[in-house]
């Protein structure tokens, strides 16, 4: 029997339709898969998914304000310079984002936010930060060879994680030789502490952010990941994003953060393991 041509080419779209509704399903996120290798009693970080233990929820969310073309620059002081000792200023430019400025977003209002707005993360030698909310200022170094990094931070203090919103430079202070191996490799994988920081109380203790930053490396499961023991419990982060802790106790807590490898080693670094204490409030 022979059918129309029209009828044809109509049956045959419609299997094509078909066919593509099959096909083209999400890609699944390489986190999804996360786990392989990681070690007993410890949870990994799945795509958006909490993972709990020990009355402890850890929650990754990405789901905030973005600032894509956001840039910063750091102009002095400049990258391997030997400064006078003492006050070290500071000197930044800063593109299409603005200091001072609330960030909003869903979680502005769940988070520890910073009544000034939005700032600068000043981290040297992988000491807690201090928080700027000007592109000038001054900041007493003592003398010898010094790591700093500095980064845009949202309003609540989570760090913009593209290329172009932070520096990682080495500075010496002082008359002493600065050592003839730089105390970092600044092209290598380095891990840097930011938060949890200091105390919380009230609303602030409900959901406590933890928040890191990475340059050189990325995460992924299979590949390299941070390892997060809060409170003694381990659980394996194979994706760069701020994290929601929920369930701390009353009273000082622990966080240890480790850049390790796919089997779970450490990668060599001066910060790539670091241990920091904050305070819930009762």
């Amino acid at each position: 029997m022979k059918y129309p041509i029209w009828l044809l080419c109509s049956s045959t779209l419609t299997l094509a339709l078909l066919a593509s509704c099959e096909t083209s399903k999400p890609a699944t996120d390489v986190s999804a898969t996360a786990g392989a290798g990681a070690s007993a009693g410890s949870r990994t970080a799945t795509n958006g998914e909490s993972m709990e233990s020990n009355g402890i929820r850890l929650t990754p969310f990405g789901d905030s304000p973005k600032f894509p073309e956001a840039q910063l620059q750091l102009r002095a002081p400049i990258a391997g310079a030997t400064l006078v000792s003492g006050e070290i200023p500071f000197d930044y430019q800063i593109s299409n984002f603005l200091l001072t400025k609330m960030s909003g977003g869903p979680h502005m209002a769940e988070m520890a936010n910073s009544a000034k707005g939005q700032h600068i993360h000043n981290i040297v030698d992988n000491q807690p930060y201090t928080a700027h909310y000007d592109t000038k200022f001054s900041k007493a170094i003592p003398d010898g060879q010094h790591v700093v990094l500095s980064f845009l931070s949202r309003s609540y203090h989570e760090s913009l994680k593209h290329r172009g919103a932070y520096d990682l430079r080495v500075i010496n202070v002082g008359n002493a030789p600065a050592p003839a191996t730089p105390i970092i490799d600044v092209k290598a994988p380095n891990l840097f502490y930011s938060r949890p920081k200091d105390t919380y109380s009230g609303v602030d203790a409900k959901r406590i952010m933890l928040d890191f930053y990475l340059v050189n490396t990325t995460l992924e499961a299979g590949g390299n990941r941070v390892r997060a023991t809060i409170n003694g419990t381990e659980f394996m982060l194979d994706r760069w994003m701020p994290y929601q802790m929920e369930g701390l106790p009353a009273g000082e807590n622990t966080v240890k953060l480790e850049l390790v490898n796919s089997s779970g080693t450490m990668i060599p670094g001066p910060y790539n393991s670091v241990t920091r204490t904050f305070t819930v409030a009762p």
